[in-house]
């Protein structure tokens, strides 16, 4: 299903390709992931120069199965280095990477603490042209360097792919 919806939203990137691109400074919006950290977040992106961005997050992470609750909140920074992407103007892809702190609230025993990640990133990015949206599809894969908790489904590697509307301005 993450795959379907992955490959779906770049396929409406590249059909959405016909139209002009104008580049855009600086974005706000929701980016929704898959990963451990944040399922929903809001998102910022600003253009330090031509091709580099810096993009932050602010996301929550609610879980609720039997009695294992509790709430994840997570703050992440990363750099991207864009790439035009021939020749679908508007369209370009992105690598970089960043850091991401975490805390797991909860009332259960040993389901709450800070974590501290890093994670390369990877994705896409399209800047409509007749309107001030940018939609965007990335991967994070996140590596633990402070455990929240002992949670010993994923041993300090946490995957994450996520997809982001902004409002450009």
């Amino acid at each position: 299903m993450k795959l379907k919806l992955t490959l779906g939203l770049a396929l409406m990137c590249l059909a959405t390709g016909l139209f002009a691109q104008s580049d855009y400074k600086q974005s706000i919006g929701v980016r929704l992931g898959n990963g451990y950290y944040d399922v929903a977040s809001a998102a910022y992106k600003t253009f330090i120069s031509t091709a580099g961005a810096l993009e932050f997050n602010l996301g929550v992470r609610p879980y609720g199965a039997g009695i294992y609750k509790w709430t994840n909140v997570a703050v992440s920074g990363s750099y991207q280095h864009h790439f035009d992407i021939k020749p679908v103007e508007g369209l370009k892809w992105f690598v970089g990477g960043g850091v991401i702190a975490s805390n797991t609230f909860s009332n259960l025993d040993g389901y709450s603490g800070f974590g501290l990640g890093v994670f390369p990133a990877a994705g896409a990015d399209y800047k409509f042209s007749k309107i001030p949206l940018a939609v965007s599809a990335d991967v994070r894969p996140t590596f633990n360097v402070v455990e929240p908790f002992d949670y010993s489904v994923y041993k300090g590697f946490y995957p994450n792919a996520g997809i982001s509307a902004r409002y450009t301005f």
